[in-house]
């Protein structure tokens, strides 16, 4: 019973951090945010952390960009190219942790598009592909997973080049780690 209880919390506490993703409008601020993990996804890490360097991978969905440890990354819908801020905050924060580097030229194999970086919440710089912030998803549970694609039509997986990749990741691929949305 207590397992059920858990998992139950657990699962409300997910929708409201999805609910928290979906929100109209973006934020100006990041109060409260602790989006400094890099692409350990579900695993806060201390700001700067990590070679964050960024590969590709012949996934279910194509060829995609993760991270160093072969975390899929993500772009989101509601951030918008060139913005001196992101639209994730605060619980989405939490859930889609922003990818995270201390180098101003960041190592790259396989990436065609522009990576550059923007200043991210305390202090961080968070990587960009084409000017789009980039992301992970703490529902991945690690590399080679891809279950944040299309969650809320708004997050998708995207390509060397810099492109989103719309594609429905359960269609596509068994180990959609058991999301449907």
């Amino acid at each position: 019973m207590r397992r059920r209880t858990w998992i139950a919390t657990t699962f409300a506490a997910g929708a409201l951090a999805l609910a928290g993703c979906g929100s109209t409008g973006g934020s100006t601020g990041a109060a409260g945010s602790t989006g400094s993990a890099t692409g350990n996804a579900g695993a806060a890490a201390p700001a700067g952390a990590s070679a964050a360097a960024l590969k590709t991978w012949s996934s279910p969905l194509g060829d995609i960009v993760v991270t160093s440890n072969g975390t899929a990354v993500y772009v989101f819908d509601k951030d918008h190219p060139g913005a001196g801020t992101s639209a994730c905050t605060g619980a989405c924060a939490h859930l889609w942790p922003a990818v995270t580097t201390a180098s101003g030229t960041p190592q790259v194999s396989g990436v065609t598009g522009t990576v550059g970086t923007v200043a991210g919440d305390g202090g961080t710089q968070q990587l960009t592909l084409d000017g789009r912030r980039l992301y992970t998803y703490a529902g991945d549970g690690g590399p080679g997973q891809v279950s944040g694609e299309g969650v809320m039509g708004i997050w998708w997986v995207v390509s060397p080049s810099g492109q989103a990749i719309q594609k429905s990741a359960a269609a596509t691929s068994s180990d959609s780690g058991g999301y449907s949305y």
